[in-house]
């Protein structure tokens, strides 16, 4: 007898979130994504730095860098709400909406190298922390080459 209303109660919860997510302002999904990405890079950089040798290698340090990114990905689509590709400065080119599909497995791709990327750095082995952050990376890169403008 629980489960239906369980069921009910969850599919009202989604429901609900759907529809705020549908009355967001533009510039607050702006502000939110751009919010998300500067975490991301706050996180990102550093470990970049030690993969190309700029800093000392620290595996614990990456590992925990490593672990936000993968928290931080999954959270990022929700910021490019239909409707906020205008508003505020954004570097969001409006071919994302366009091909939404397209940008949803891009963004989908990031969330499965942010995964792995949490789970090689978990492993302490460094060729192998070093071999997926390139592969996160490329995954970066793919999006911003098609949907980020760069002025």
């Amino acid at each position: 007898m629980r489960r239906p209303s369980l069921i009910l109660a969850t599919a009202a919860a989604l429901g609900t979130a759907a529809i705020a997510t549908a009355a967001v302002k533009p510039e607050t999904a702006i502000a939110y994504r751009q919010a998300g990405y500067t975490m991301l890079g706050w996180n990102f950089g550093p470990m970049a730095q030690m993969v190309r040798g700029k800093t000392p290698w620290d595996a614990a340090e990456f590992a925990r860098r490593a672990e936000r990114v993968a928290l931080i990905a999954p959270q990022l689509l929700e910021g490019f709400p239909e409707g906020s590709d205008t508003g505020a400065t954004t570097e969001a080119k409006p071919d994302i909406w366009k091909n939404m599909d397209d940008f949803k497995l891009k963004m989908d791709d990031l969330v499965k190298q942010s995964k792995l990327l949490a789970d090689a750095a978990k492993s302490g082995d460094e060729a192998r922390m070093k071999e997926q952050f390139k592969q996160t990376a490329g995954t970066c890169k793919a999006c911003h080459d098609k949907y980020r403008s760069e002025d």
